[in-house]
């Protein structure tokens, strides 16, 4: 597959990944070298990656535990620390290895230790190839609110390679396609439609719709690198998705949601919001809705959860003055953004998702 070039830094796809990672590192005079893993990559994908690496620096392994409840300040204060003693310096170069919670929060401790080292990003899962891998977006959550610390700074590269895929459970690949079914409502209504009846995808056509997938987000990253604009199409389902997500994080009741779980219900919600706005037909909604919910299953909300939902959305990063701002679908296939929504329309989304 033909490499992406994103804002200030290459996109290498398979084979050309590795090939590209160890030019890198010959023409580039580092230190040493860390690889930044979870407990599930360490296991599952760190031996697949290490036989690629051809060099004679030191490298070193840091490790922390799977899991988006320790996406947090505290689990970069531990990376921090280890990268010190084990002699980090300016000159060290972080390989950031796994899913969208090491990309983002390893992208974040590389891009401030020693006030920025070099790092690569080389994301494990489907979610993180499709949505982590564009954009320079790092941070970490601040308790149950998503993504609230961070910077926006570019990898030296992003290697995909999808044989990572075969360590991945199919909640995690669910979770996964719902970025890319949002690329297709907001940007492309083809590439929507491929997922029509997702039974006809094989792990070929998936390579393909992973690099379109990237590209359709680069497009939109390239316009607006720090989302003053364009790149707000990208928030469609996540605003409610988000404070979804984070409630159900920090909720003992509740079993944790993953991502993609939470964006699919978000973008649910807000397709129901862009009907009664009347930028979508029925129509439209209704195979929005169907498609969806033929791949996650439904979430119960009881009506105790609402109210802190909806409480969870003040503080959304994306709010401006006060007011909350939603991207929403104007037809399958182009957006809208910059929409404020009220609380009595939001109410009436989450009955009729219940249907």
């Amino acid at each position: 597959m033909q490499t992406i070039q994103a804002n200030n830094y290459p996109i290498y796809f398979n084979e050309k990944a590795y090939e590209a990672l160890n030019l890198h590192l010959a023409e580039n005079k580092y230190s040493n070298i860390f690889i930044i893993v979870d407990s599930n990559t360490n296991e599952y994908c760190l031996p697949k990656l290490l036989p690629y690496i051809e060099t004679d620096l030191n490298v070193e392994i840091v490790e922390f535990e799977a899991g988006e409840e320790n996406k947090n300040i505290e689990t970069c204060i531990e990376i921090w620390k280890v990268l010190t003693e084990l002699g980090g310096d300016r000159k060290s170069l972080v390989l950031n290895l796994g899913g969208g919670v090491v990309t983002d929060l390893g992208g974040f401790v590389a891009s401030t230790f020693k006030r920025g080292v070099d790092f690569i990003n080389i994301p494990t899962t489907l979610l993180s190839m499709v949505d982590a891998s564009v954009g320079g977006k790092n941070g970490v959550d601040l308790g149950n609110l998503k993504n609230q610390i961070g910077i926006i700074n570019v990898p030296s590269m992003v290697l995909i390679d999808t044989q990572f895929l075969e360590t991945v459970p199919q909640n995690e690949m669910r979770s996964g396609l719902a970025e890319m079914l949002k690329h297709g409502l907001i940007y492309d209504k083809k590439y929507w439609e491929e997922f029509l009846d997702i039974s006809t995808i094989d792990f070929d056509t998936l390579d393909e719709l992973i690099h379109q997938s990237v590209i359709i987000k680069n497009e939109i990253v390239t316009q607006d690198p720090t989302e003053k604009n364009i790149r707000k199409a990208l928030n469609f389902g996540h605003t409610l998705g988000h404070a979804i997500e984070g409630y159900f994080l920090e909720n003992p009741d509740k079993t944790t949601l993953l991502h993609g779980e939470a964006i699919a219900v978000g973008m649910i919600l807000e397709s129901f919001i862009s009907l009664n706005k009347g930028l979508i037909t029925e129509e439209e909604y209704i195979q929005i809705k169907t498609v969806l919910k033929s791949i996650y299953e439904d979430i119960i909300f009881e009506e105790a959860d609402i109210d802190p939902i909806l409480e969870l959305l003040k503080h959304d990063k994306k709010n401006e003055y006060g007011s909350i701002q939603f991207a929403l679908i104007d037809g399958i296939g182009k957006i809208i953004i910059n929409q404020e929504v009220e609380n009595e329309l939001i109410l009436k989304a989450f009955e009729d998702y219940k249907l």
